[in-house]
């Protein structure tokens, strides 16, 4: 079988994590610290804040900006549940927005049009707490005019930056242009610590209450211990953080094989009726946290069963990600129809990511491409 994704895991990796287990010492210690300092020199931000995944980062950053009951973010329509999950566990009501075709990302002309429709109304215009873009399967979103529309409507934006580390866009990482990135280290993700999550901010007074959010409501900064808030259990481990160190200086090697990969299948697919990503901001701004490529329209319908196929034929293959008004929780609670967001519809019914991972050979590749064409032309 031809997997998904491999891991990167290595002998230093498997020593660092011994050490860690070893020293007896297994939660949020001087390892947690140094990765979170390791990481904020990297994406060149104020502080950086380990949590236990990056669902826990995303939930933890709506928090420090106070996002409440009947407040609104405004979010994606086109990503991983847990983006939007997390509105919904603050209490608050995700504003679904289009994607662009091309990126995948969401559309800043969608989302200048659904700010304006929010702030133009009495009953909205005081309840939107957040603007939560994300940079889908490594490629980062158009933030320059995404934080002009937010900016035009004082709305602070927290980019979910779980696919994107290393990536950037006019000098500037991922994650370092809202006030604050989350991201993942997920095994698909190419630096993993098995689970594992970060955010990172700017703004001292931010990492401080993100820092009491992750520990119980712990002050970070007091002499002796109190209790300032009510707080979770978000800590990431110190085995984690060993493995996340020695994974991060791995990070540009593994990019540079991704952006490889990508470029192979690029060359595999031309000329063929599949899709390849688009990279809509210079090579730079992507990642490819996955190569997720689009089914010809006539195959759409078929996505599940080009999946199956696939299988079986030993070639792992998933759907891009998800689109999240449509799935049964936000079309039964808030009446979403297809149709709604059409440029999603189309996105969703026809993506599908291929295998990627840091020692795929090109063999492996030419068989994966061989065997999609072949289930794309099956009736």
């Amino acid at each position: 079988m031809i997997r998904l994704a491999v891991p990167s895991i290595e002998e230093d990796d498997l020593q660092a994590v011994r050490d860690a287990l070893a020293s007896g010492y297994l939660i949020q210690g001087r390892r947690v610290a140094a990765f979170e300092k390791n990481a904020a020199e990297y994406l060149g931000v104020e502080a950086c804040v380990a949590v236990s995944n990056c669902t826990a980062a995303l939930h933890l950053a709506l928090l420090a900006l106070d996002v409440k009951p009947g407040d609104l973010v405004v979010v994606t329509a086109y990503s991983w549940i847990s983006t939007a999950n997390v509105i919904e566990l603050c209490g608050a009501r995700p504003v679904f927005v289009d994607i662009e075709p091309d990126s995948f990302n969401i559309s800043p002309e969608r989302l200048k049009e659904t700010l304006k429709g929010l702030m133009s109304s009495a009953s909205t215009s005081g309840r939107v707490k957040a603007v939560l873009p994300v940079h889908v399967f490594g490629q980062m979103a158009d933030l320059p005019r995404i934080l002009e529309a937010a900016g035009a409507c004082s709305v602070p934006v927290v980019e979910d930056a779980a696919c994107s580390l290393g990536a950037s866009l006019q000098g500037r990482q991922s994650g370092s242009w809202g006030v604050m990135g989350c991201f993942s280290f997920h095994p698909r993700k190419a630096v993993t610590t098995g689970e594992g999550g970060l955010v990172a901010t700017g703004d001292a007074r931010i990492a401080a209450k993100l820092r009491a959010l992750r520990n119980h409501g712990l002050d970070p900064d007091a002499q002796s211990p109190d209790f300032i808030m009510p707080g979770f259990n978000y800590r990431m481990t110190e085995f984690q953080a060993a493995l996340g160190q020695t994974q991060m200086a791995k990070l540009g090697r593994l990019i540079a094989a991704r952006r490889r990969l990508a470029a192979e299948y690029d060359r595999l697919f031309a000329g063929t009726p599949m899709k390849c990503p688009a990279v809509k901001m210079g090579i730079e701004s992507h990642v490819y946290q996955s190569y997720v490529a689009l089914l010809p329209d006539s195959a759409a319908q078929a996505r599940d069963a080009v999946i199956r196929r696939l299988r079986e034929s030993g070639v792992e293959t998933a759907i891009g990600t998800w689109h999240m008004p449509m799935t049964r929780y936000f079309r039964n609670r808030y009446g979403y129809r297809e149709g709604d967001f059409p440029v999603a519809d189309n996105v969703f019914q026809r993506s599908l990511a291929l295998p990627m991972f840091e020692k795929m050979t090109r063999d492996e590749q030419k068989e994966v491409a061989e065997k999609v064409l072949e289930a794309v032309r099956r009736p």
